[in-house]
């Protein structure tokens, strides 16, 4: 496997017109943990954990790993992005015979749901992912079920792949080129 490109990190925070795209800050903790803890944001990624064990073993700075974006509405985090993330060889669903594609996770607070702010900050968060790594795919899998998902990955503009059964579920691995997305 050709390992992609090495990226600057981190980038100038990214705006848009409601939101920032920036690296975590000690001020996110309580956001990490809420969204950690919330039994909505857990219900199609393994469940919520105790709020208790989140406070003993998320750090001061949570997150602060190169491709994840802490997502701001009014100086105050309401999601997270991650983007640099490599897909493992051994999990089902791949675009290249090797593996190793980026993929596309995120969570937002249920307070957050339904305002378009997922679309506004992965749109942001997929056009810089196409001027760091251009020609690079981004791959996404959730939960046939979770339809909130299913329609940011339509939004976005990826396209399905593949169906398989993980975790106890159906899941949709869908694939975004930056080349299919810009106009021709």
């Amino acid at each position: 496997m050709t390992e992609p490109a090495p990226v600057a990190w981190p980038p100038a925070p990214i705006r848009t017109e409601r939101l920032v795209l920036r690296e975590s800050k000690a001020r996110d903790r309580a956001a990490f943990i809420d969204l950690s803890a919330s039994p909505e944001v857990g219900t199609y990624v393994g469940g919520a954990r105790p709020r208790a064990e989140l406070e003993r073993v998320v750090p001061e700075v949570p997150g602060r790993r190169p491709g994840l974006f802490v997502v701001e509405l009014d100086g105050t985090m309401i999601g997270f992005i991650q983007l640099l993330d490599r897909r493992a060889p051994e999990h089902p669903g791949h675009v290249r015979p090797e593996g190793g594609e980026a993929e596309l996770g995120y969570m937002f607070l249920p307070h957050a749901w339904g305002h378009g702010y997922a679309a506004e900050a992965c749109t942001a968060a997929l056009d810089w992912f196409a001027d760091a790594l251009p020609g690079e795919p981004v791959v996404l899998t959730t939960q046939t079920a979770n339809a909130r998902s299913m329609r940011l990955a339509a939004k976005l503009g990826f396209t399905e792949v593949e169906r398989f059964e993980e975790y106890g579920a159906e899941q949709w691995f869908g694939v975004w080129s930056p080349l299919a997305a810009q106009p021709g």
